[in-house]
This record gives C-alpha cells, structure tokens and sequence, in this order.
C-alpha cells in the first residue's frame, strides 16, 4: 500500500531508511494524473528501488488570470493509480507545508506574499521565449519549488516529461548550476491516440475540441516532413505550421517557436538539432506540445535481452540501410576483458576508474561479411575472440553495472551518434543511450529459443560442451541483473516496438526493421 504523507519531517524520516542501500526516484506532478505520468512512474519503478511521486498544485507557477482555483485536484484517484503502479510514497503537501504561510490553502488564489520570499530565477535568456513570453513569472515558480522538492526528498534521478520542454530544459540548468547530485530523466511524450499530447487539462476539452487540439501535432509533423525533405530555415518551418492550423478556427495560435534544445535561444537555421514547439487555445484550454528536429542521419536504437539476436540482426540492419553499426555490447565486453586482465577487484572503484579511463577502444565491421563478429581493439590490442569467452560472458552484467563504466562509455557511443546514421545495439540504448533516436527497436525471445541460440552459437565456435538447461538457467540470471541493476536496467522504451523473434528468421526480423525503417522516411 503506498503511503500519504503532507509534511516534511515524515517523509525525510521515511526516506532515511532506505538510503544508501537503496536508490530513491523523484516523480514531480501537479496531480490528476494520467497515462503520461504514469509513464514517468513506470521508467522510475524500473530504475529504481523505491519511488516518490510528489503531488503539488504550485501556487507559484500561476499567473492571476490563470486556471489555479480550477485546475483538477483528484488525490484519491491519484492515491489509487499510483498505489497500483507500484508507488512507494506519495508527497502531497498543502501550500502552507511548502510555502510556509499559514494562511495559505491549495484552494486560494495566489496571494502577493507568496512572491515575497527566497525564489530561484533562472537564467532570463532561458524564460523570455516560449511559454516565458506570456506566463511572466511562470519559470520562476516551477525553478523554487522543484529546488525545494529535490531539497526535500534528495533523489538521486527525477523525471520529467518532454511534453514540458521547456521546464524540463530549465531544470536541466537548475541542476548543473546549482551542482545538485541528481540525474534529471526526460522521458518522451505519451499520446493519446488522435496524436495530442496527453495533459492533465485536457479534461477541460469537449470530444469535438480534442480532435481539434490534435492539430497541434499533426501540424509539428508536417513541419517535421519538410524537414526531412531538406529544409533548415526556422521561416518556413515556422510557416507550415501555421498554415496547417490557420484552417482550424478553434485554435487560437499563441506562439510557434523553434529554439536550440539546450540553450532555448531561437534559431534561424537548423545546423545541429531544434526544438520546434507551439502553444496554442482551443477554446477556453490552453494546450502545448513540442518535437524535435534533429539534421543528422536516422538513428536506430535495438535493445531487448541477452541472446534475442540483437547483435546479428544489428548488423545487417546497417548493412542494408548503409549505416554504421555500433556494437556497444563488444564496447561493455572490452572493458571487462580488460579488467579481468588486469585482475581488478569490481569493488575497488577508484582503481576500476583509473582503468578506464585511460582505455581507448576501436570498433570495425568486416566490410566483406556482415555476419562476422565486429572487431574490437582495446588499447591497441585485437581483443576481438576474447571478449567472447564465458569469463567475460558471466562477469559483463556486473562491470555494466558499475556508474564509472558507463559513464565513460556512454559519452564514447554519443560522439559516435552526434552526427546520426548509426544502428546500435545493447540494453539501454533506446532508453538512456539515445531517447531522442528515430526508431527504436525492442526485440524479445523466449529464454528457451535464446538458450538454443547461445548453444549453436557455442557449437559452432567448438564450445558445443555446455548443456541447454545450464544456458537457460544463465540466461535467466543475466535478465534478472540486467533488469534490476541501479543504473540503466534492461527495459523498453515507451515508444519502441516489439518485435518478438521467437520462430522468425534474421531475415524476416531485419525486413521487418528495415521495412519501419522506410515507412518512417528516415
């Protein structure tokens, strides 16, 4: 049963027995929640020990003639939701717990004394664009009490929907400024199935409305067309969007903006990536959305368990469609070699990080055989047939595990992504490596069908010795460390699709991936 907690010192009582042992997750919500948050719940249980979804309606964060005294408070229905997803405790102060003023309830309007006290300003040049233009003041509120939230509950990852770029872009700032020890976790848009964005608001809107407000993408995906189709001028861009929502008199356009993704400082021309992003009125609602453009080749991003044929079906996946493959499976793979070489104890961190990060690693695909295993040089050494032993093979999940590892790897597999035209592989890929790749692929096997794999596959190397029940029972293990490790665990990404390969063909699996490939225009 998840546990109700209003105030402060209970809830810093009740995290202080989990930690350090346990990793603690921040969910920030205004409440009335829906599928959108509940994606952000789902990827924090899965990535962390025990979740804290914190329901607030901010005083701060409105304007006076906005929607405060009428925005959704539904805290039973969210108490059931969040009990049901797996929740662990909910933190639902009143405006006086967080704000101080004893004279202050949730349901009043925002008085003046609220903004005579401590805030967080963020940089002006982040908040004079976008919603900053007509929320004055909007940022301002959202920065404090999201500080005050990661002051009180002292995560160490929080997560925030990408439907909120521009809040998600501040906190991001707030972060790195303010040097606050946690990993903030930007999780794509969930939709609904007309294609609008999901929002607590939304339950203002009539049926009519909402098939009205779902122009709002349609328009950012016809703007997203041009864009594939060579275009790079903010102008025209901006310009098909527009034109697609002139024809729909209910909407009322505020602003349509494209900005670089980080900085928010407007574009003119598209060089690296662009947020493109509109706000708009249908009827009384306000309602926002957001897609990101990026002028780099498409990058596909496979994940699923061990044995489920990822690396194979990687590889003539880039062959087919002239990428790059990156196997960042041989990348883990080297690293453990190498530290089995070197007989560091995993435990010994410091000395594990000093390794590390002196190791270079080189990738090659034989251009002649695409099947064939990539070849992997680890500090100048051809390392390529030992990184396949069952030495490596049994230590890789807990060397993957480890924050210093992947931290080093993860910024050499994003230098290989930056300019895009990649097909990579491995079990965070969609989910942590690249969030922002065009096609995600979540491919899945029985552990009996993959045991049989990994069993051929040792046959055929001469290691045939090994039974299949041994390889199942392996298998098995490794999902259960890949799934619940810290750091990065093996999950699907909200938005990939499942292909399950038990009884298919690597033919019919890289058809079928090269097929979406192409039905996207990537």
């Amino acid at each position: 049963m998840v546990k109700l907690l209003a105030e402060i010192a209970p809830l810093r009582y009740e995290l202080k027995q989990y930690r350090p042992r346990q990793s603690i997750a921040l969910v920030p919500t205004m409440g009335a929640l829906h599928r959108g948050h509940l994606s952000l719940i789902e990827r924090a249980r899965q990535e962390n020990e025990i979740v804290v979804v914190s329901i607030f309606v901010n005083p701060l964060q409105f304007g006076p003639n906005e929607d405060f005294q009428q925005y959704p408070r539904t805290l039973e229905r969210d108490r059931d939701i969040c009990d049901r997803a797996g929740v662990d405790v909910i933190f639902a102060p009143n405006a006086s717990e967080m704000l101080g003023d004893p004279n202050t309830s949730p349901e009043d309007t925002p008085p003046a004394s609220l903004r005579e006290r401590t805030v967080v300003i963020p940089p002006q040049s982040m908040t004079r664009h976008l919603c900053g233009r007509s929320r004055v003041g909007h940022f301002q509120g959202v920065a404090t009490i999201v500080t005050k939230l990661l002051d009180i509950v002292q995560p160490d990852r929080a997560y925030f929907g990408q439907k909120d770029a521009q809040q998600l872009a501040i906190v991001r700032r707030l972060v790195a400024d303010l040097n606050l020890p946690v990993e903030i976790i930007g999780c794509p848009i969930v939709r609904e199935a007309s294609g609008l964005a999901m929002s607590s608001r939304n339950r203002y809107l009539t049926d009519e409305q909402k098939q009205e407000a779902a122009a709002l993408y349609r328009s950012l995906c016809k703007a997203r067309q041009i864009f594939r189709a060579g275009e790079r001028s903010a102008a025209a861009i901006i310009a098909t969007v527009k034109a697609e929502l002139s024809a729909i008199e209910a909407i009322e356009l505020e602003y349509c903006e494209l900005v670089e993704p980080t900085t928010l400082k407007p574009l003119e021309t598209i060089e690296e990536s662009g947020l493109l992003a509109v706000a708009a009125r249908v009827g009384l609602t306000r309602a926002i959305d957001n897609i990101m453009l990026h002028d780099r080749q498409a990058i596909v991003a496979i994940d699923g368990p061990a044995g489920a044929g990822k690396s194979t079906v990687a590889r003539s996946v880039a062959r087919e469609l002239g990428l790059m493959y990156l196997d960042t499976g041989a990348m883990y793979r080297a690293v453990t070699w190498l530290l089995r070489d070197r007989d560091i104890p995993l435990d010994d961190e410091a000395a594990v990080e000093e390794v590390v990060a002196q190791a270079e690693i080189r990738l090659q695909v034989p251009d002649d055989d695409p099947q064939a295993p990539c070849q992997v040089w680890i500090n100048d050494r051809d390392v390529t047939e030992a990184i396949r032993s069952l030495d490596v093979t049994a230590h890789v999940s807990a060397v993957a595990a480890l924050g210093c590892v992947r931290r080093y790897l993860l910024k050499q597999q994003q230098r290989y992504g930056r300019q895009g035209g990649v097909v990579a592989e491995g079990r965070d890929i969609g989910t942590h490596v690249f969030p922002d790749a065009e096609l995600k692929i979540f491919l899945t096997a029985s552990v009996e069908e993959r045991a049989r794999r990994r069993h051929q596959d040792l046959a055929d190397r001469g290691e045939g010795q090994i039974g299949l029940e041994r390889l199942a029972r392996d298998l098995q293990e490794r999902d259960r460390k890949d799934s619940t490790r810290d750091i990065a665990p093996l999950m699907k990404a909200p938005d990939a699709i499942e292909i399950d390969t038990d009884g298919l063909s690597i033919e019919q699996v890289v058809r079928a991936i090269v097929d979406r490939y192409r039905d996207r225009h990537l």
